[in-house]
């Protein structure tokens, strides 16, 4: 934030969002600021929320409905465009090709939906340099490092590749948390490792206020409403990652395009639900705890405004968030924020580092990014 910055403005804040009526009857948030200055900004704000009180998308919207554009008070905030998942195969396609699309979608919706449900009790990823799999991994220190990616440079590998934003950085990390693994045990770079991707599950044009959230049978109602897909990193001797760098992205394009056809996200939704109607709140938070615990590693993003935010009339200069508390040695959070997609990645302290591990997500940016321009400029064969 700005230099000229004061305390009042901070009451000032917390003050307005206190008055929210948001759906919990005990505050299960707190606020950190570090009214220390450093090449970035001149102070700094945390939250820290329990995801209890919603998913990213009620708390951004709760966040965001005290905050301001920088350049022009009195407009809206503006975000980037939800790209819509429409049926694949149109109206015009042949009966035979109908009739196939069926049948793969009943597989993989059954396979979907058998794999997660193994995933949560049975079938565990291998040891590696990104997985401990130490007992209450969710209890241990962690250290928290950032980094910030042009979205223009991004949208040129979504547009190139043919992808989305989400296919490309997921791609992008799962690319340098495998030239981590290699780097610090040579051969794990091949091992079974699996990744969680949080979705958002409502259809949404953009955030909404609290007081809409809240109402019966909203649009976008508050709460967790929220997805997961298990989706597997590529392994970096298939890839060969120095010749074919774009097969993480996509790879992670065929998965979740494959997995979002198919009903098994809808389907493990509603086991969820039977489970905590049948089996309460614990038996639920089981099945979800049980499949994080026995993956590598987790992916979660939210979109932040195209224009810079304000508070009290003090810009705004960096967005990041992280999901804590996962059983999970390493944590991705994706946001996008004034023309960068900005990345915290949250790792077991002593076990991870956190610097190096960064730098092979830049690394791993560089050599997609390349590789995608120079795939568009060779001439067809």
């Amino acid at each position: 934030m700005s230099t000229q910055f004061y305390d009042e403005c901070f009451d000032e804040y917390l003050s307005k969002m206190a008055m929210e009526q948001l759906p919990q009857s005990q505050p299960l948030w707190e606020v950190h600021i570090i009214n220390y200055p450093t090449s970035h900004a001149a102070s700094n704000m945390i939250f820290k929320l329990h995801h209890s009180l919603g998913d990213g998308f009620s708390l951004m919207g709760a966040l965001l409905s005290c905050l301001q554009r920088a350049d022009a008070p009195p407009l809206p905030l503006t975000f980037p465009s939800v790209q819509l998942h429409t049926n694949t195969y149109g109206r015009n396609s042949s009966m035979l090709r109908k009739v196939r699309g069926f049948f793969s979608s009943v597989y993989n919706t059954a396979s979907d939906f058998c794999s997660s449900i193994m995933k949560s009790c049975l079938v565990k990823d291998d040891k590696t340099p990104i997985r401990s799999g130490h007992s209450g991994v969710e209890f241990l220190p962690v250290s928290i490092t950032t980094m910030a990616f042009s979205l223009d440079q991004i949208k040129q590998i979504k547009a190139k590749l043919g992808v989305t934003i989400n296919d490309a950085i997921t791609g992008i990390i799962f690319l340098g948390a495998r030239m981590y693994m290699e780097t610090v045990s040579q051969g794990s770079g091949s091992a079974c490792s699996t990744s969680l991707v949080l979705l958002n599950t409502r259809m949404h044009g953009g955030y909404k206020p609290i007081q809409e959230m809240v109402k019966p049978d909203a649009e976008s109602p508050w709460g967790n409403h929220i997805a997961f897909l298990n989706v597997r990193i590529p392994k970096l001797r298939d890839a060969e990652a120095k010749n074919d760098p774009l097969k993480f992205v996509l790879d992670a394009r065929k998965i979740i395009k494959r997995k979002r056809s198919s009903f098994g996200v809808s389907l493990i939704a509603k086991y969820l639900q039977l489970v905590a109607k049948f089996r309460g709140p614990n038996g639920a938070s089981k099945y979800i705890y049980g499949t994080m615990e026995n993956t590598s590693m987790g992916i979660s993003n939210v979109r932040g405004p195209m224009e810079q935010m304000a508070l009290a009339n003090n810009p705004i200069n960096g967005l990041y968030f992280v999901v804590t508390g996962a059983p999970q040695s390493l944590m991705a959070g994706v946001t996008s924020y004034v023309g960068k997609l900005r990345v915290s990645v949250l790792v077991e302290k002593d076990f991870i580092d956190p610097q190096k591990l960064k730098s092979h997500i830049e690394k791993a940016f560089d050599m997609i990014f390349e590789a995608a321009c120079r795939e568009s400029t060779q001439p067809a064969t």
